[in-house]
C-alpha cells in the first residue's frame, strides 16, 4: 500500500530530481519466426513483432498520464538474429536484409530502439554468426533504430579471441562506414562478457533463448534522486551513507515495479524483470559522477573513486531486491562518459583516464561504456581493450561490456557530437604500445578454475 507522504514524495523526485522510468522494453522470440528463405524469415519477423508490440507505445504514453512518471524509452529486443538467420542467411546481405526489417517494425511502431541483431560466440563462432558480426557495420550504416551485440565470453567458457579480434576490425569499420556522422555507428554496438538473457538496456539488449515467448523488462533510473540523497548524508559515517542509498534505491525501484505491473497487465504480456541500473543523462543533476563526487571525492577518477562506486552499486542492488520479487539484467550503476556531464568534466578536468575507468568497471554495472577514442587506433588496440575488459568479467562472474567509438578524422583535445541521450565527448587518449603479437595468437582464453562448479 502506498501512503500520501509516498505520493508526495515520488512526485518531488519526479519534478525536481529528474526521476524517470528509463525504458520498457518487449522482449519477443523468434523462434518461430524461423524459415530458410530470407524474405519468408523477414515476413515471419515482421508480422511477429508488429503483432506483439503494437500497443506497446500507446501503452507507455498513457501510464506515463495516469500516474505521472516519465518513461523515456519505449524499446524491444528480439532473439538474438545470429541464431534465428543461421538456416535462412548466406551472405551478409542476408543478415543486412533482418537488420533492415528490425528497423522498419521500430520506426512503424514508433520505439525508440530495437535490439537483438546480436550473436553468442563466448565458445566459439558458426558460420552465421560469423556472417553476423561480419555484417555490423552496413546493418549501423543502413538502419537508424537497430543495436547490436556480440557475447564474447563468460566466466563458464573463458573469452573467444577469435571473436576479439575479428570484432576489433568491425569497430573500425563501423566507425569508417558512419564516418559522415561522426563514427555514431558504434554507439549502437556492444561487446559483452556475460551478457544477460533479459537486460532492457540499449544497445545491449536481447530476448534470451532463455526467456519466453514474449516479456516485459522495465529498467529504471534516477542519479539525480540518488545524487540528493548522498548529499543529506553529508559528514556522516559509511554505515549511514550506506542506509540513506539503500533506503532512496528501494523508493526509485517502487517506481519501476509500478509500471512493470501496469505495463504487464494492459498489453496481456507477463512481466519479467527489473533492472535496478542508474543511468545518467547529460542533464545537469543526472550524473553518476556527482554521486561519486557527492560522497567526498574533489573529482570522479581521484583516489577512492572505485571505492565509492562499490558503495553505490552494492547499496543500489541491496535496496532495490526488496522492492521488486524480480531483478535482472545488469542492476547497479553505468558509467559512460558521454552520457554523463559530471564524467566528461572529470575527463576535461585530466582526473578520469581510460585506465581508471577499467578500474571503475571492476565493481559497477557494465564496463567502458560510450567512449570516444581517435579515430587512427589500431584495431588490434581495441581488440586489447576489449579483451581486457572481456577478463574483468569472466574473473569477477561479472556482467562487463566494451562502448568504444573511434572517431574517424578526430583525435585527443578533440570533442564530438553525438545528440539527444548519448550527449557529447571528449577524445580520450589511448595508449598506443602495441598488443599485436598477443591478440594475433587466436583460440580461446580457458575459463577460470572457479568455473567449474557443477
Amino acid at each position: 500500500m502506498i501512503n500520501l507522504f509516498e505520493v508526495s514524495e515520488t512526485n518531488k523526485m519526479i519534478e525536481q530530481e529528474n526521476l524517470d522510468v528509463r525504458t520498457i522494453t518487449i522482449g519477443i522470440s523468434l523462434f518461430d519466426c524461423i524459415d530458410a528463405n530470407v524474405d519468408t524469415l523477414c515476413d515471419n519477423i515482421y508480422k511477429k513483432i508488429m503483432t506483439v508490440a503494437k500497443d506497446h507505445v500507446p501503452t507507455a504514453e498513457r501510464i506515463e498520464k495516469k500516474y505521472g512518471i516519465p518513461i523515456v524509452n519505449k524499446r524491444i529486443s528480439v532473439t538474438p538474429i545470429g541464431t534465428i538467420g543461421a538456416s535462412a542467411c548466406h551472405s551478409i546481405e542476408d543478415f543486412v536484409k533482418i537488420a533492415k526489417t528490425l528497423d522498419k517494425c521500430a520506426h512503424e511502431l514508433g520505439v525508440n530502439f530495437i535490439g537483438g541483431y546480436s550473436a553468442i560466440v563466448s565458445k566459439g563462432m558458426s558460420k552465421s554468426e560469423r556472417l553476423l558480426i561480419e555484417s555490423i557495420p552496413s546493418a549501423m550504416k543502413e538502419t537508424e533504430l537497430v543495436c547490436s551485440s556480440v557475447n564474447v565470453g563468460s566466466t563458464k567458457t573463458g573469452i573467444n579471441m577469435d571473436a576479439v579480434k575479428l570484432l576489433g576490425e568491425i569497430v573500425l569499420k563501423t566507425a569508417d562506414i558512419t564516418k559522415e556522422n561522426d563514427s555514431i555507428g558504434c554507439a549502437k554496438l556492444v561487446i559483452f562478457c556475460n551478457a544477460p538473457d533479459d537486460n532492457p538496456f540499449m544497445a545491449g539488449a536481447f530476448h534470451g533463448i532463455t526467456e519466453t515467448d514474449a516479456i516485459i523488462n522495465v529498467g529504471v533510473s534516477g542519479p539525480g534522486v540518488m545524487n540528493k540523497a548522498i548529499a543529506q548524508a553529508k559528514g556522516k559515517s559509511f554505515g549511514e551513507l550506506c542506509e540513506t542509498i539503500k533506503k532512496t534505491a528501494f523508493k526509485i525501484t517502487r517506481v519501476g515495479q509500478l509500471v512493470a505491473r501496469e505495463a504487464s497487465e494492459a498489453l496481456g504480456i507477463p512481466f519479467g524483470i527489473i533492472d535496478l541500473s542508474l543511468a545518467p543523462t547529460p542533464a545537469i543533476g543526472d550524473s553518476i559522477s556527482d554521486c561519486l563526487e557527492g560522497m567526498g571525492l574533489e573529482r570522479t577518477g581521484t583516489p577512492g573513486t572505485t571505492a565509492a562506486l562499490a558503495i553505490l552499486n552494492d547499496q543500489v542492488k541491496k535496496g532495490g531486491v526488496m522492492a521488486s520479487s524480480y531483478v535482472g539484467g545488469l542492476s547497479g550503476a553505468f558509467i559512460p562518459v558521454s552520457e554523463d556531464q559530471g564524467m566528461i568534466d572529470a575527463v576535461n578536468a585530466g582526473s578520469l583516464t581510460l585506465e581508471k575507468l577499467e578500474a571503475m568497471t571492476c565493481v559497477c554495472s557494465v564496463g567502458l561504456d560510450m567512449i570516444a577514442i581517435p579515430g587512427n587506433t589500431k584495431a588490434t588496440t581495441i581488440s586489447g581493450i576489449i579483451a581486457d575488459e572481456m577478463a574483468i568479467g569472466m574473473i569477477n562472474q561479472k556482467t562487463t561490456a566494451v562502448r568504444l567509438i573511434p572517431v574517424i578524422g578526430k583525435d585527443v583535445g578533440d570533442t564530438v557530437e553525438f545528440g539527444g541521450l548519448l550527449g557529447y565527448a571528449p577524445i580520450m587518449p589511448v595508449n598506443n604500445f602495441s598488443c599485436d603479437d598477443f591478440v594475433n595468437r587466436g583460440g580461446r582464453i580457458p575459463a577460470p578454475i572457479h568455473s567449474f562448479k557443477n
